[in-house]
């Protein structure tokens, strides 16, 4: 297969394929939501995100020999299908963590600035604790969030430093909800949080889900809501995508359309670690860097006083606000399932921290704080 073309069908919204596969490959793309087994039809390599359902209905009349999901999440693929049919199989765990742990910096500094509100203060719970989790919990600690709980049953399984969930959600003024979705096991998170969570929560509560949409049960949190005027909600994912109860987006503080790790860097970075898969079980050489697919920023360094907040220079990077508000519109329209697609397939360029590099008359400790959120240094 090696020498000659491969025909690969793509999510369309999965970046610089022509770029990275187009000169060992015939590339189609498509719309992920509604790929049918048709369009599969004498096809080698498949590729897909979060929206497409990878199981046997798609695949059975295929050729498929390899399958990639340009995500972290994996339960939208039947890996025991795959395994049984012997297609070789690869994801891109880690791939937007970054990308998504900057989604809740920014959505929790923004509430938390109109509050007149540190996030240093606060106790925040993690419920999942996997790429993002890692990264979130790191994150926060050197920014000097002392008061981090963590929740991860299998993890607590094996290593100490865990929280049971009753815990974090009555103890935590900030949860951040960052789960796979299960539905089996010892440990399944569907509908992990529920009427009975919810009241656990403190008062002034804050809770972001940017994990999986149905590991919060949508109708309880809408109650939840309706009850109760202190919690303030942000939600990046949605139960029963791409439906958004508009009764429940009324009452969420941010609401957007899962974009949490949508950031250029995060979507090449998804498609660069498929190419490097799909090249490795080929057997063949992968030369390239992530940064030769990447364009420059258009605002490559700001020259900062020693009074710039962080919360400043997020909204150079990336204001969650404009994402909100796209989200309102599109549900008032006639389709609003079609514009939830629509807004993440047509989604703006949006860089992480490290393409702003921070400039300025600054003292050590406040270029390292600046630092350790996650903005570069400039010259």
């Amino acid at each position: 297969m090696a020498k000659h073309k491969i025909s690969i069908v793509a999510d369309e919204n999965i970046p610089r394929l022509t770029q990275m596969f187009g000169d060992r490959a015939e590339i189609t793309t498509v719309d992920g939501r509604s790929l049918s087994a048709d369009q599969l039809i004498g096809v080698d390599v498949l590729m897909v995100r979060s929206v497409t359902q990878v199981n046997q209905p798609l695949l059975h009349a295929s050729q498929i020999k390899f399958v990639g999901s340009a995500t972290i999440g994996t339960d939208h693929i039947d890996k025991a299908y795959l395994k049984s049919q012997g297609i070789a199989f690869s994801s891109a765990p880690g791939c937007n963590a970054d990308a998504v742990v900057e989604y809740d910096l920014c959505c929790l500094s923004h509430l938390l600035s109109v509050q007149g509100e540190k996030l240093q203060d606060k106790t925040v719970a993690i419920i999942g604790v996997g790429n993002v989790g890692q990264r979130l919990a790191k994150r926060l600690h050197s920014i000097g969030v002392v008061k981090v709980l963590l929740n991860d049953p299998p993890k607590a399984e094996q290593a100490p430093g865990f929280s049971s969930l009753t815990y974090c959600l009555a103890h935590a003024d900030i949860v951040c909800m960052h789960t796979p979705l299960t539905k089996d096991g010892d440990w399944p998170t569907y509908h992990l949080i529920k009427a009975e969570q919810l009241a656990l929560l403190k008062d002034n509560a804050i809770l972001l889900n940017a994990g999986r949409g149905a590991a919060i049960k949508g109708d309880d949190l809408l109650t939840c809501l309706q009850q109760r005027s202190d919690i303030q909600v942000v939600l990046d994912v949605w139960e029963a995508e791409p439906f958004v109860d508009p009764k429940l987006a009324r009452l969420v503080k941010i609401a957007t359309p899962h974009i949490a790790g949508y950031s250029l860097e995060g979507k090449v970075r998804g498609t660069f670690m498929l190419k490097n898969a799909l090249y490795n079980w080929l057997d063949l050489p992968s030369n390239n860097l992530l940064e030769d697919y990447l364009p420059p920023t258009d605002i490559v360094s700001v020259n900062v006083a020693r009074t710039i907040k962080p919360l400043d220079l997020m909204n150079i990077v990336y204001d969650p606000y404009v994402d909100d508000r796209a989200l309102r519109a599109a549900l008032s329209l006639k389709n609003p399932q079609s514009a939830f697609d629509s807004l993440r397939k047509n989604y703006r360029i949006r860089r992480e921290f490290s393409a702003l590099q921070v400039t300025g008359e600054l003292a050590s400790i406040e270029r390292m704080q600046l630092l350790n959120w996650g903005f570069s240094e400039g010259c």
